[in-house]
């Protein structure tokens, strides 16, 4: 079945005509005798492509089509009149119609003129479609939480995304600073246009250089042809410094420049390059107290400093764990093929009771994990890390904490298979220490 056509015209002749001709091309088609009761259609029904008298008897047509691209901005509005005036015809167009048509053209233009409006409408539909879908993904309904503290950084992130500021995110590792960057970038103007993220920790100074500022060929033994830089990937977009504080100090005074005029030089290059971006960077030092002591460029830090977000530590939102728990549980459930299990109350007690200096990715991690090993459809205590039941053995008194740690450890070397270098790498502890446990617990091995 294609598109939904409305027909709004209450001369019932020519309304019936136009209604059969395109219904006979396959369009669904709806009509109305007036304005009023076209806008009550358009409100019910998935309408892709509307056709309207200009003179109805409640309305004018050529100012009907702003009402209906107010409300509806995809819908594609045909303006069709008996006695076609070129006042009205550029009015029509000015309003947003696709078209402006007079009473009596061939048929054969009508339905070319319904078929190209309809395939506008239908791309513009889909546009807005994978754009909902993005946010759905990358936007702040990514961000879960109910706690005062990030409900309020929200707040703060929703306004600074409708502007071109730039942004600094602060708070400890594992709070989340990337998500809020990719937030902003895709509720912001910029949506449309890359979103380009580095970690300033990952890379040596000499390669994190050519990764943001690009080279020419030739400048250095390797370079053998011209490579892009993020800042000129990201033009027109957002760029995102995660650890910005790890930057070193003669490569803050180039990024201050991009800042001030939007210009930069690749390495081996003669010529600036001009960028339009915005930057959105991120940090767990306090850079006020590194740029006091010479670590850090004062003058890049009042720079990036105008609009700052601090993200709450996952301790400071007791009441949010649960929350982000059933939430991992879901997606890793969804993506090792298993059922999404129940939760045994202590289960949640304790996640509650942990300290989570890893802050959500700590959290994550150990939701993964846990849905990796559980074997029942009900996550209970003896699925967690040892240092998670220990943090709640206060709470847990009645939980005999060493079977707990004992059962833990034998489920974890069963899904390694008796690796012992990756089961203490997924119960999170040195090599040694899980030799001494499994000495202490006289676990046998197959």
């Amino acid at each position: 079945m294609k598109s939904n056509i409305l027909i709004i015209d209450d001369e019932e002749r020519l309304s019936g005509l136009l209604c059969r001709i395109l219904t006979l091309e396959g369009y669904h088609v709806l009509e109305a005798p007036t304005a009023k009761a076209g806008l009550k259609i358009i409100e019910k029904e998935d309408i892709r492509v509307v056709l309207s008298d200009v003179k109805l008897p409640d309305a004018n047509g050529v100012e009907l089509v702003k009402a209906i691209k107010q409300s509806r901005p995809h819908i594609e509005v045909i303006n069709i009149t008996a006695f076609g005036s070129i006042s009205d015809g550029v009015q029509s167009i000015k309003n947003g119609a696709f078209d402006y048509l007079v009473k009596g053209d061939d048929n054969d233009k009508i339905i070319s003129l319904v078929s190209r409006a309809a395939d506008k409408a239908n791309l513009v539909y889909r546009i807005n479609e994978l754009q909902s879908q993005i946010l759905s993904l990358h936007g702040f309904s990514k961000v879960i939480g109910e706690s005062a503290s990030i409900k309020e950084a929200i707040v703060l992130a929703k306004k600074v995304s409708q502007t071109d500021a730039n942004v600094l995110l602060l708070g400890e590792t594992g709070t989340g600073k990337e998500v809020f960057a990719e937030a902003i970038h895709y509720e912001s103007l910029r949506k449309a246009e890359p979103f380009v993220a580095i970690n300033c920790s990952s890379f040596s100074r000499e390669l994190l250089e050519s990764e943001l500022f690009g080279y020419k060929s030739g400048a250095f033994t390797g370079a053998v042809k011209d490579k892009k830089g993020l800042f000129e990937e990201a033009n027109g977009g957002t760029v995102f410094l995660d650890e910005i504080g790890e930057m070193g100090l003669d490569l803050q005074a180039r990024l201050l420049r991009v800042l001030e005029n939007g210009t930069f030089m690749k390495i081996g290059d003669t010529k600036n390059t001009k960028v339009n971006v915005r930057l959105i960077a991120a940090t767990n030092r306090d850079l006020l107290f590194e740029s006091e002591h010479n670590h850090f460029r004062a003058d890049l830090f009042y720079r990036l400093s105008g609009f700052s977000i601090t993200l709450p530590p996952l301790r400071e939102r007791v009441g949010d764990i649960e929350l982000l728990a059933r939430h991992f549980i879901k997606v890793y459930a969804v993506k090792v093929k298993k059922r999404v299990p129940e939760i045994d109350s202590r289960f949640l007690r304790l996640l509650s009771s942990h300290s989570w200096n890893g802050n959500i990715r700590e959290l994550k991690n150990v939701i993964e994990r846990v849905i990796i090993l559980m074997e029942e459809p009900l996550l209970t205590p003896n699925l967690l890390p040892i240092e998670v039941i220990n943090g709640g053995a206060n709470d847990m008194a009645a939980l005999d904490l060493d079977s707990v740690s004992k059962h833990h450890i034998r489920r974890v070397l069963g899904y390694t298979q008796g690796n012992k270098s990756e089961a203490a790498r997924i119960l999170g502890i040195g090599l040694a220490t899980l030799y001494r446990k499994i000495d202490e617990y006289k676990i046998l091995l197959n």
